[in-house]
């Protein structure tokens, strides 16, 4: 359960991070930190929702 909870917060931290990144931070280099970071949020929720899928 606390899996599922941390990959679906991470998944909107991700996608909040990905907007900031695109229309708030007007540093091109912070932006790409930014979005490579969001990015890795996204892959860390991919991969701790396997173990929720497929059940115990």
């Amino acid at each position: 359960m606390w899996l599922s909870f941390i990959s679906m917060g991470s998944m909107a931290v991700a996608a909040v991070l990905i907007y900031v990144a695109r229309y708030v931070i007007k540093i091109r280099i912070i932006s790409i930190i930014v979005s490579i970071f969001a990015w890795g949020l996204l892959l860390l929720a991919f991969i701790l929702m396997i173990p929720v899928l497929g059940g115990s």
